[in-house]
């Protein structure tokens, strides 16, 4: 389950990504590409899979198109605003059951008020607030991993953004510690 402000299946056509590209400038191994190698790769189900906090301009509809034909689906901010923490977290618990389950929380799904620190930053994501209420909901579920990607120090003023990463990696921790899957596996980039 990405939680994202772009996808991650989209075609090489489009900037805002979903990163589901088939290429970026011509490589075919980037950060807008993995769920789609993964995905053909069979690394995971895209019928138990979803982006969460989706948001910002594409340059093409295909890109939604791409990311439905793998399979996903998607909660984008206006879907998020209008059915709340709960109704997202009753989502998230209907579409992946007791499946196993990687969560993956690309920094960006913040608004840039609760992470500036990030190399694609966009206006009008989540709270801390709320993504931590999103993760607490999961508890119980099969959770085997997790990861927290794309924090950039280098544009962090204050550590804002370290102390929202460091924040949602203890809230991972702590997940994964109530998983049903007991397993603890998070990495942290």
């Amino acid at each position: 389950v990405p939680f994202d402000h772009h996808f991650v299946t989209v075609a090489y056509s489009s900037i805002q990504q979903l990163d589901t590209w088939d290429a970026y400038f011509g490589e075919t191994h980037t950060h807008g590409t993995p769920f789609l190698r993964a995905a053909e790769e069979h690394l995971f189900r895209p019928d138990a899979s979803m982006h969460v906090g989706i948001r910002g301009p594409v340059y093409s509809s295909d890109d939604y198109a791409r990311d439905a034909t793998l399979g996903f689906s998607m909660l984008n901010m206006d879907a998020i605003e209008d059915m709340g923490v709960a109704g997202v977290v009753k989502q998230i618990r209907d579409r992946v059951g007791q499946h196993p389950i990687y969560l993956s929380i690309d920094i960006d799904v913040l608004d840039p008020a609760f992470a500036p620190g990030t190399g694609t930053p966009e206006a009008g994501g989540l709270s801390t607030r709320e993504l931590f209420g999103m993760l607490r909901g999961l508890r119980g579920l099969n959770v085997v991993g997790a990861d927290v990607m794309e924090v950039a120090p280098a544009y962090d003023h204050a550590e804002i953004t370290a102390l929202a990463a460091a924040s949602i990696v203890f809230e991972l921790m702590s997940l994964m510690a109530t998983s049903s899957a007991k397993i603890l596996s998070a990495t942290c980039v």
